[in-house]
């Protein structure tokens, strides 16, 4: 799906609204003011309303089913997709073993419910997953496993133990 748009300058306030919209959607952007999708009923759907708040701006805006001539077109902006996704799951890595060095338990299980979620948002929008994507997700599942493990037990637990 293609989206081609033009939203005035002025005021900036629903131009900037509809970009993040778009990059929160993780659009492909072709040209300014061409952003692409792949096709399915949520994607045509989101376009849909941002080409809405496009018109509600006083832009004008034209979603049109679109097909590349060649593979090596198709695959080009799948590839810069999946770069773009790459990115963000290299930054849930890196916050990851950054974590680790946190000395206090609280507030590692505080960046494990953050990561949690941007890696959520991140998956919402990867339409070409890149093998950073499963890295991302091992390196999450570290994290939580050893802050969950290193979680001092509670005097119930500790108690039932002992009586076992």
């Amino acid at each position: 799906m293609l989206l081609i748009y033009r939203v005035p300058r002025e005021p900036s306030t629903p131009r900037i609204a509809i970009w993040r919209r778009l990059r929160a959607l993780g659009v492909a952007q072709l040209a300014d003011g061409t952003v692409a999708l792949p096709e399915d009923a949520r994607t045509r759907e989101h376009l849909e309303w941002v080409a809405d708040q496009v018109l509600d701006a006083g832009g004008t805006a034209l979603l049109l089913r679109a097909q590349a001539f060649t593979v090596k077109d198709e695959r080009a902006v799948a590839h810069a997709m999946a770069v773009a996704r790459a990115e963000e799951y290299q930054e849930v890595i890196a916050s990851a073993a950054q974590a680790r060095d946190v000395g206090d338990d609280a507030e590692r299980r505080r960046v494990v419910a953050r990561l949690r979620k941007q890696l959520r948002v991140i998956q919402r929008r990867d339409y070409f997953p890149p093998p950073d994507r499963d890295g991302a997700v091992a390196a999450l599942a570290d994290l939580a496993r050893d802050t969950t493990a290193e979680q001092p037990r509670t005097s119930t637990e500790q108690t039932s133990r002992s009586q076992s």
